[in-house]
């Protein structure tokens, strides 16, 4: 009996035993990682406020406002001043009796080759077949054109064998003569910007890009405005986007105010709206300028046709000045030709006529188109712009 209980007592303190094994092993399962720390973080240096000084923020001790000395009255305030656009300044042209006066100066010294050219040959003991000859080919070498020349020579001839003796002073007084009467001495040069009926006087510039056109517009303007004329500038030329910046500085120079329109713009509602503005403020005459692309361009030749159309709604045209380039000689009596089919010039404007002997295209020019030269440009200047005086231009180109 007491084996039995020691038996069982035994067996309960195994069991037991093993139970508190198993339980034990149970609660000693490994834990999961605690979380990792987090790192620790430098904060950037406090951005400077207005005011501040560029540096980290100090824990420093601030007055309160009523610590704070301010001063007495309010503080002025700086008022920036807008800046001040200069108005261009307003030159005065040189009067056209002066112009002249320095201008014949250039020309004589510019043109004589012709003249002492043909003085030369004529002063030749005996003037045979061969000498004439020369003569022509120096007239021809001028531009003077083969009517014209074949007339002069053939007087020429006439006159010399009259006369028999030949003084240094017959012989110039004899080719001034002939000269003279090939250039024309009767047209009425007088450019017309002054209508009996009406203000104010129209006038249209035409001719090919690179004559001059633009730049004689802007000449022509301060030979008015010396002479104590009012203008107004129409920039026409609508598809050179130079031209219009360059004839308003024109403008700007002699106090003229410039018409214009956008670029590639309609040139006959520019020319219109010119007219238009002339009349309401009053003014003396209203320039235009045209497109000059080349002269065989059709559609040019009919915009032009249209511009004067648009014009005439307001007033007859009074003038229609033809530009030239006079060193282009031939040339540019086919461009005299093709503008003359589409309006009716009544004048011409020869530009670069100093520096060359080509003082012929004078004679050849008005031949073609039976209109006189009214003007003549002698150099880059502003004021190388004058009206065209036979006499002096003969005077120039024989020499003293």
């Amino acid at each position: 009996m007491e084996t039995v209980i020691l038996a069982v007592v035994i067996a309960v303190v195994v069991l037991g035993a093993l139970g508190g094994l198993i339980i034990g092993s149970r609660r000693r399962k490994p834990l999961p990682p605690p979380p990792p720390a987090a790192p620790d973080i430098t904060a950037p240096p406090a951005e400077p406020h207005v005011g501040d000084e560029a540096e980290t923020p100090r824990d420093e001790p601030r007055r309160t406002i009523e610590e704070v000395d301010l001063p007495g009255g309010s503080a002025p305030v700086a008022v920036e001043e807008p800046p001040v656009i200069e108005a261009p300044e307003i030159e005065i042209p040189e009067p056209t009796a002066g112009r002249l006066v320095r201008l014949r100066a250039r020309l004589s010294r510019s043109q004589n080759a012709l003249g002492k050219g043909l003085l030369t040959l004529l002063s030749r003991e005996h003037l045979d077949d061969e000498t004439w000859e020369e003569i022509e080919d120096t007239l021809l070498t001028a531009d003077v054109g083969v009517q014209p020349t074949q007339e002069l020579v053939e007087r020429l001839r006439e006159r010399v064998k009259v006369l028999g003796t030949r003084t240094p002073q017959e012989l110039r007084g004899l080719l001034r003569d002939e000269l003279l009467g090939l250039v024309g001495t009767d047209f009425d040069r007088t450019v017309k910007t002054e209508p009996e009926d009406r203000k104010p006087g129209i006038v249209m510039v035409v001719g090919v890009n690179g004559t001059g056109k633009t730049t004689t517009t802007g000449k022509l303007a301060r030979v008015l405005v010396a002479d104590g004329r009012t203008v107004v500038l129409g920039a026409a030329d609508t598809f050179r986007a130079a031209a219009a910046d360059q004839l308003q500085t024109w403008g700007e120079r002699v106090g003229a105010y410039t018409v214009r329109g956008p670029e590639a713009g309609d040139p006959a509602s520019v020319a219109f709206d010119a007219v238009k503005e002339g009349k309401e403020m009053g003014v003396d005459v209203v320039l235009i300028d045209t497109a000059g692309r080349l002269h065989t361009k059709t559609g040019l030749m009919d915009e032009l046709g249209k511009v004067k159309r648009v014009v005439e709604k307001h007033a007859p045209l009074d003038e229609v000045l033809l530009v030239l380039d006079a060193t282009t000689g031939q040339n540019g009596l086919v461009q005299a030709r093709v503008f003359a089919e589409v309006v009716d010039i009544t004048g011409i404007v020869l530009t670069k006529l100093d520096g060359t002997a080509k003082g012929g295209i004078v004679v050849a020019v008005q031949r073609e188109l039976g209109v006189p030269v009214k003007l003549v440009g002698l150099g880059e200047g502003a004021d190388d712009l004058a009206p065209f005086e036979p006499e002096a231009f003969v005077d120039a180109l024989i020499g003293d």
